[in-house]
């Protein structure tokens, strides 16, 4: 196995050409891991962007991406999103994600999956992985086989098990504040709402959605899956290409990101955007600010699908699912919070929801100055000098 730790320091004794620097030094990455194991076909990426609040949790993607370079794009707007999400819901976590470059309808199997349990320990904690698009509860279980940084296992060995139904509870309690600001009422009842992906989240999320009364409509790449939802929910299936210009009340971004840019803005024709999908904004400032100027309402992204990131959290506790589905409750209250910042200053809500989160890693950043004896004093005044370095 080889693999090649890029860290911030070294970043600045190279060369600015190089795009990958570039993209740590904006983003302010701690770290970026590449692995590879070309006998397990495993080739992947982890990235630890932020550490101030605690260890850096995010699921692992497998996703077929055409290059390298979009593979690693990906992890890091995916990393970068993480810290925001654990410091926006209160939890003391950092931020990181990993890309494994595959097919995961062809290429999932245990070895690979090992092998890349095997970096995640090599970290020593700094990363914890999870469940995310193109991963599943048996691959964390494989991870689990050769690593204990690992969350999101099966509710048999005392994990939390699939965290796409709490996800889904916090997208349609998120979605539901939207309508609160929108219309003055949170009710969903007669709501035309377009959902883009038909995965785990996806399908939970149009349950809810479907029992109180919503008329939905779908899509996916996927022809089977799109499908098979359809028939469950009642739902209308359109073309993916057709999604972005319906007349719809709400439109719900469910699968992957990058969907609000400059050739999707000018078909959008709704009210509100509120969906599971991480980095749906293209380009953060340039997008967001679009979509305020049209008058859309939009829920930032990894506020609203903070729910798998609980879910996934609470394990590290001793999961609890009526603790993690009070936990996700809250996302309710805070797109409200994030809404009425947004009207209040005159900005985009992923602004607001940036300088929300900021503040708090800030605020506990300040905290992490004071010094303690950690956990090593057994009531000898000798084991404070033993371990203080002094």
């Amino acid at each position: 196995m080889e693999s090649t730790t890029l860290e911030k320091e070294t970043a600045t004794e190279l060369s600015g050409d190089f795009p990958l620097f570039d993209k740590l030094k904006n983003y302010e990455h701690e770290q970026v891991v590449v692995c590879s194991e070309p006998s397990m076909g495993l080739k992947a990426i982890i990235a630890v962007h932020d550490t101030t609040l605690g260890p850096a949790l995010g699921g692992v993607r497998m996703w077929p991406y055409n290059n390298e370079q979009e593979a690693i794009r990906d992890v890091l707007r995916l990393s970068r999103g993480m810290t925001y999400k654990a410091a926006i819901s209160g939890l003391n976590l950092g931020g990181g994600k990993a890309v494994i470059i595959g097919d995961p309808r062809k290429e999932k199997n245990e070895a690979l999956f090992r092998a890349f349990g095997r970096y995640v320990d090599s970290l020593g904690g700094r990363y914890i992985t999870a469940e995310d698009v193109g991963t599943d509860v048996q691959a964390m279980e494989w991870v689990r086989m050769e690593t204990k940084y690992v969350t999101g296992l099966p509710k048999a060995i005392g994990g939390s098990g699939d965290p796409s139904p709490v996800t889904a509870y916090g997208v349609y309690k998120g979605m539901k504040a939207c309508a609160k600001k929108a219309y003055g009422s949170d009710s969903l009842e007669g709501k035309r709402i377009s959902i883009q992906g038909a995965g785990h989240v996806s399908s939970y999320l149009a349950e809810f959605l479907e029992k109180e009364g919503a008329e939905l409509i779908i899509c996916d790449i996927y022809e089977d899956k799109v499908n098979d939802l359809a028939d469950k929910v009642g739902a209308e299936v359109v073309d993916p290409d057709d999604i972005y210009g319906l007349d719809v009340d709400i439109f719900s971004p469910c699968a992957l990101g990058g969907i609000i840019n400059d050739d999707t803005m000018d078909q959008f024709n709704c009210d509100i955007i509120a969906g599971a999908a991480n980095n749906v904004l293209d380009e953060e400032e340039k997008h967001g600010q679009m979509l305020l100027d049209k008058g859309i309402l939009y829920a930032p992204d990894y506020v609203i699908n903070a729910g798998g990131l609980i879910n996934v959290a609470s394990e590290l506790e001793g999961y609890n699912e009526e603790r993690a589905q009070g936990q996700a409750e809250k996302i309710y209250d805070t797109i409200l919070d994030i809404l009425n910042y947004s009207e209040e200053n005159d900005t985009p809500t992923f602004t607001a929801s940036n300088i929300l989160a900021e503040k708090r890693m800030s605020d506990v950043g300040k905290i992490h100055n004071i010094y303690t004896s950690q956990s090593n004093f057994t009531g000898h005044i000798g084991d404070l000098y033993k371990h203080a370095n002094l």
